[in-house]
């Protein structure tokens, strides 16, 4: 193990463009679903519910939370109907399933999504049997990355101490409360979507690949 990182204990994964990379775009459906969801619950063209769905992303951490928050929308319905998707798009990792069962500790997926979700993009990554649990936003009261109470109620469900902890995340935003509370912190730069905020202080080390770094840090040159 790379000596920096010989204290992690903790191996805490984002999902979606983490797991797997943004130019699959396995995610352009799920923003797709999103905004039909919105134009249909609040009767707008979709001009009108991209923005919507968009200024809630930005504003609220997801466009469910803004939801949740102006609309009253029940999110077991709001998260069967978006993520009601093809995932043929994805296929079996087994270098990237390799280089996380090498990891010394605990391995955790932590996602705005849902668990249901979640298990059905880790079962097709074949990565079901290397994560002891997905912590979601079920989990997290609704309370979405970036929120501090998501990475509180995180460690605190799963008895995590945060100094021994790496989150990985493709969202750059959703790194700095994890750095805030002492966790080390890997930006996944692949091309996704950015809120705009263009700070990366919080950000310890930045990859383009996820699997190519892990084999870094297990194999250091």
């Amino acid at each position: 193990m790379l000596a920096p990182l010989a204290h992690i204990r903790n191996w805490i994964f984002d999902l979606d463009n983490t797991l797997y990379s943004a130019r699959i775009d396995l995610f352009t459906q799920i923003d797709a679903r999103i905004g039909a969801y919105v134009a249909r619950r609040l009767g707008l063209d979709p001009a009108d519910a991209h923005r919507v769905q968009k200024g809630y992303f930005i504003s609220h951490g997801t466009t469910l939370a803004g939801l949740m928050a102006e609309h009253d929308v029940e999110p077991h319905e709001y998260l069967a109907d978006v993520h009601d998707i093809e995932m043929d798009v994805l296929e079996h990792d087994a270098p990237l399933a390799a280089a996380i069962a090498k990891l010394p500790g605990r391995k955790l997926v932590f996602t705005n999504a849902d668990a249901p979700y979640a298990s059905k993009v880790l079962g097709r990554l074949g990565l079901s049997d290397h994560f002891e649990a997905i912590h979601d936003v079920h989990a997290t009261s609704y309370a979405p990355k970036p929120h501090p109470d998501a990475y509180h109620s995180l460690c605190e469900a799963h008895g995590i101490d945060p100094r021994a902890a790496l989150f990985i995340d493709d969202m750059a935003r959703n790194l700095a409360p994890a750095k805030a509370i002492g966790m080390t912190t890997v930006w996944v730069d692949n091309g996704s979507e950015q809120a705009p905020d263009a700070d990366r202080s919080h950000i310890d080390y930045t990859t383009h690949d996820i699997r190519h770094w892990l084999e870094t840090i297990l194999e250091p040159a």
